[in-house]
């Protein structure tokens, strides 16, 4: 017997689908047989509505053969739309042609001329009515008091996607009450009969009315990918206000199902007011491809991201340097999935060991340098001053000159808004690495020798989501249910997504090498110019805080508290992309700006990060500061993380550096 049920199981399934089409020829042929007479009496009403049984078969079977052509059998009438009802019309032609066709050939005479269009209207009718009376009761059904009501923001054709997709599968429990035009001359009318209530300017009018009414969504949910920045942050605003949650779409194509759509948070990227900006990408493959590229600190976040880009690039070779061992084989492993095609050799090694940094350099003659490795953590950098030195000066100094004796064509140094007017080591520190790194440019472009290596410097703020920045923080603390620390309620940093950002800094490494002579940004290239990432608007981090705990569907201040900790050390309250003389000077390639800050002949700047180095090396972090103070006079050191009304203005652009021999000790030995 359980071999017989389990044949029965099997089989069962397979019967189903055949069990369903005879079900549809059995309802499409009744309804065809009373369509005959309804429409035999239309047109002849004086002949009543009894007719012989073979009248009515007659009608049954002229339809079923008419709807073979037109796949009608085979219908899902729960999903029945345009195309169906078009199927369903052609059939109710043919049907009754054929079906008065063959009243003549038999010798009877048709009630009326006007009989076969009257015929295929009746069938039309009710063949097509059936169905979607069906879908609709099918609908109505599954239609719960709980759904959750939405609002979409957008009235595009992800919003058209996803009204087409709940209405396929009402099963989802989602019910749009209305839609949020972004563009104009669209309030008051209806898609899928859905209002438009309005535009998004006026979102929170909008959602004042619908409290009113009692008609509140529990969600938002923006449609347009397109849609971010100041116009999220206004819509996250007002939703918060009334305690809504607002969520995005994933991509949609008509083919997905409802019940698969799922709604996620907005990304907090989407909250920065950056427009796409185009990038060389056929410059960054004339750069890159075939050619053997190293990058420093490969396993840190701009490192980790720089590699991820430059794989797609196809080099010849892909050198990932790294002094931490769980980074670089976290970086190892994603590329040997992601760009299997790509040579590439993991290298543990320091940038301050100039042993090695030479070892590397000789065996692989790497073509381009992306110098990323550095202490960027202020705190950190402040409690361990010398490192902070050796790995920022000194060891962009050893990756410098070792990648030009070697032959590179050119070395990127990834800086920091840190390094102008600084507060703090690391930001001095990076700001004497730029300076090395000009020197050394400024010798190379004005030494006439077009093989000698360009070194470009790009400078830009805060990524999101790196290593130790405040995005991670929040997220943890939120994760454990808060407080979130912020600083001070008056700190703001500049943001920009970490792709955007390594995305730019190739494109500036294009403009650096390839750029054609002539051009305003070759003559202050040429001027010891440093490259600046456009990052828009600085972001107050406190507001910062507030979106994300909104963005979590929590509400500042009552569901998660925020909790001012104070300055730490090396910290300002601002930071810049230009030091106080110097004016954004905009490039030949959109995203990117120019500064010109000091710059210092490369003897006394070598001679400057010698002392640094050896008194750093012995310990004497006094020493070491104060040849670090001299080099950067605009250096003004916040160890104790004081609030401070301004940062003073810098001293760049033209003021001459103090020799670093003021006194004996300070000199070359």
């Amino acid at each position: 017997m359980a071999p017989q049920r389990s044949e029965s199981f099997h089989r069962s399934p397979r019967l189903r689908p055949l069990n369903r089409i005879l079900v549809n020829i059995l309802l499409d042929g009744i309804l065809a047989a009373v369509a005959a007479p309804i429409a035999r009496w239309l047109a002849a009403p004086q002949d009543g509505l009894l007719h012989p049984l073979w009248f009515l078969a007659g009608g049954a079977i002229t339809l079923v053969v008419s709807g073979l052509p037109f796949r009608m059998p085979q219908q899902y009438w729960r999903f029945s739309g345009v195309s169906d009802l078009l199927g369903i019309a052609g059939a109710s032609v043919a049907s009754a042609l054929l079906f008065s066709a063959g009243l003549v050939l038999m010798g009877y005479h048709l009630p009326s001329i006007t009989f076969p269009i009257i015929y295929a209207l009746v069938l039309l009718i009710m063949l097509g009515g059936l169905r979607i009376g069906y879908r609709l009761a099918h609908r109505m059904a599954v239609r719960k008091a709980d759904q959750r009501r939405v609002v979409l923001v957008g009235v595009d054709t992800v919003a058209d996607l996803y009204l087409r997709a709940i209405e396929r599968n009402p099963q989802a429990g989602i019910r749009v009450v209305g839609l949020v035009a972004l563009g104009t001359h669209q309030a008051g009318r209806r898609m899928h009969n859905v209002p438009i209530l309005g535009h998004v300017d006026h979102i929170g009018t909008i959602l004042d009315r619908l409290a009113r009414t009692q008609t509140l969504p529990e969600s938002l949910v923006v449609t347009e990918p397109s849609f971010r920045g100041k116009g999220l942050t206004q819509v996250l605003d007002a939703a918060a206000a009334h305690g809504i949650a607002v969520l995005r779409t994933p991509a949609l194509t008509a083919l997905t199902p409802a019940d698969r759509v799922e709604l996620r948070p907005v990304p907090l990227e989407d909250l920065l007011n950056r427009p796409q900006v185009p990038l060389d990408r056929a410059g960054m493959e004339r750069l890159i491809g075939q050619r053997t590229v190293l990058v420093t600190g490969a396993g840190g976040s701009i490192g980790s991201e720089l590699v991820r880009q430059i794989a797609m690039l196809k080099p010849d070779k892909l050198i990932l340097l790294d002094h931490g061992e769980f980074e670089l084989w976290q970086i190892d492993m994603e590329l040997a999935d992601s760009a299997p095609n790509v040579s590439r050799e993991a290298i543990v090694a320091d940038v301050r060991d100039e042993a090695r940094i030479e070892e590397v350099m000789g065996r692989f003659r790497p073509d381009l340098v992306f110098h990323a490795a550095a202490l960027k953590h202020v705190p950190i950098v402040e409690a361990n001053p010398a490192e902070g030195l050796l790995t920022n000066v000194h060891g962009t100094r050893v990756v410098a000159d070792a990648a030009a004796r070697h032959g590179a064509r050119a070395m990127i140094v990834i800086s920091t808004d840190k390094a102008v007017n600084p507060s703090s080591l690391m930001g001095a520190a990076k700001r004497a690495a730029e300076m090395y790194c000009q020197a050394l440019d400024i010798r190379a472009r004005t030494s006439g020798n077009p093989e000698a290596m360009r070194c470009i410097t790009v400078r830009f703020g805060n990524v999101l989501g790196s290593t130790g920045s405040v995005v991670p923080l929040f997220r943890r603390q939120l994760e454990r249910g808060g407080p979130l620390t912020v600083t001070h309620p008056e700190m703001r940093r500049y943001f920009m997504t970490v792709s955007e950002a390594v995305g730019l800094v190739l494109q500036a490494s294009v403009r650096g090498t390839c750029g054609g002579e002539g051009s305003g940004t070759d003559a202050l290239l040429r001027d010891g110019g440093i490259f600046v990432l456009d990052m828009g608007e600085p972001v107050k981090i406190v507001d910062l805080a507030r979106q994300m705990i909104r963005l979590a569907g929590l509400r500042p201040d009552e569901d998660v508290s925020i909790r001012f900790t104070g300055l730490r050390p090396g910290e300002k309250l601002y930071e810049e992309l230009f030091h106080g003389r110097e004016a954004p000077v905009p490039t030949d390639n959109p995203g990117l700006l120019m500064a010109t800050p000091r710059v210092v002949d490369m003897a006394d700047v070598t001679e400057a990060v010698d002392q640094i180095t050896r008194y750093a090396r012995a310990a004497d972090v006094k020493a070491a500061l104060r040849i670090l103070a001299l080099l950067v006079p605009e250096f003004n050191h916040n160890p104790k993380g004081e609030v401070r009304s301004s940062t003073p203005e810098g001293v760049e652009n033209g003021a001459p550096l103090p020799s670093p021999h003021t006194d004996g000790t300070e000199q070359v030995a």
